[in-house]
């Protein structure tokens, strides 16, 4: 979807619109994502591989800084909201897998 350029709008009812739209194409996007996460605690339950996985979570975060970076947004506050993310979708998969299980 393509939206106006931020600094072509003249109103703060008009960015707020634009702020709110593209938070409802986060949560979307999100959604995705959680559904690809609810999908891999499956696959770790049947291969013995832990919720929590060190190496993977590493990976991931490098890769977010990175591309945070690349696309002109803080890699710091990049990295904190997916801390939380990962923390959360850990969380959960735990409940289902408990805490052991191999690093993968």
């Amino acid at each position: 979807m393509s939206r106006p350029d931020p600094a072509t709008l003249t109103s703060l009812d008009e960015l707020r619109a634009g702020i709110d739209a593209i938070d409802t194409e986060l949560l979307t996007l999100f959604a995705e994502r959680q559904a690809h996460v609810d999908s891999v605690a499956g696959i770790k339950a049947k291969t013995g591989l832990s919720a929590a996985a060190p190496t993977r979570y590493a990976a991931v975060i490098d890769r977010v800084r990175d591309r945070a970076a690349d696309a002109g947004f803080d890699p710091d506050i990049a990295e904190g909201m997916w801390r939380v993310m990962i923390d959360g979708f850990i969380a959960q998969e735990q409940q289902v897998l408990g805490t052991e299980g191999e690093d993968a």
